[in-house]
């Protein structure tokens, strides 16, 4: 029986969009989250297991991995709460993963990160991510780093967020708007990470993923507008007004707004010059512009 590609998170939007993608192929997928769900799209007969873990337990961490070849780390933690952290998740949590990987002889595995990911970086989160990818690297050199830019598609939290704003009576603006992004289809992502996880993967090891165009946030903003029939007026607002905001609205369970969200607007997100690309795996990423109809659906004219 040929063994198992495991993915960690795979119940995430980027996590189910690789199993669905790895299923569909015909390859035996194990999903390991800590509430694992068996996923809406998947049949009877599918190669699909369902394991659940918490990447922050060893022992659980090292029963998922048993009889796999290849894993993939999809684990994200955007907000810091009592109980999870980013250090527990993104830098813990994946130099373990790494190391009890290489421990029972898996061969290959693929840690997901972001662009941008540094280690000086004033984002809590941004550092952590950074730490996390040494972390890796540390226990497992021939690990592979994948960095997508902003993920967008259907039920994502991008464009679903610009589409609740749009209907504001005026859209405030990071700034003036002009922070340029890469946006990223989840599915062609997730084809890019299939074809690492395969047999001819390329010999590169650290991968950034972006769309096919790079937009200003402004012209993001106005796709997402003009796709939905709401014409607002657009409203710059300075970044110390929006760190102000964010501050007052942490004290939240789940705030809606944070202060990493705001730091990482201040910065370009696009791919890097000298690092793997959809073109080194043979795939064409959609624009923005493409993946809107599948993305957000229009008001009935």
């Amino acid at each position: 029986m040929t063994r198992p590609i495991v993915v960690f998170g795979g119940s995430g939007f980027l996590g189910d969009a690789l199993v669905r993608e790895l299923v569909e192929a015909g390859r035996p997928v194990r999903l390991v989250a800590r509430h694992p769900a068996w996923p809406s799209w998947a049949e009877s007969g599918d190669p699909l297991e369902l394991v659940t873990a918490d990447i922050r337990h060893e022992e659980e961490v090292a029963a998922a991995l048993e009889g796999a070849a290849t894993v993939v780390n999809a684990v994200s933690l955007y907000v810091e709460t009592r109980e999870l952290g980013f250090e527990a998740i993104h830098v813990e949590g994946a130099g373990r993963l790494a190391r009890l990987a290489r421990e029972v002889g898996i061969d290959r595995l693929v840690q997901l990160s972001g662009i941008g990911a540094e280690s000086t970086s004033p984002s809590a989160y941004v550092r952590a991510r950074a730490q996390g990818e040494r972390a890796v690297l540390a226990a497992m050199p021939r690990a592979i780093i994948v960095r997508p830019s902003v993920l967008f598609g259907p039920n994502d939290a991008f464009l679903g967020g610009l589409a609740r704003l749009v209907r504001l009576p005026a859209v405030p603006l990071f700034g003036r708007g002009e922070t340029r992004l890469q946006p990223v289809h989840v599915i062609d992502v997730a084809r890019a990470l299939a074809r690492l996880t395969g047999p001819e993967a390329p010999a590169r090891r650290l991968f950034e993923l972006g769309g096919g165009d790079v937009l200003r946030y402004r012209e993001i903003v106005e796709l997402v507008m003009a796709r939905l029939g709401h014409e607002r007026p657009l409203v710059p607002v300075p970044f110390w007004l929006w760190r102000a905001l964010a501050g007052g609205l942490s004290r939240l369970p789940s705030p809606p707004l944070t202060r990493d969200q705001i730091i990482l607007m201040q910065r370009d997100n696009v791919v890097a010059d000298g690092v793997g690309t959809f073109d080194d795996l043979g795939l064409r990423p959609r624009s923005l512009r493409e993946g809107l109809p599948d993305s957000l659906v229009s008001p009935a004219r």
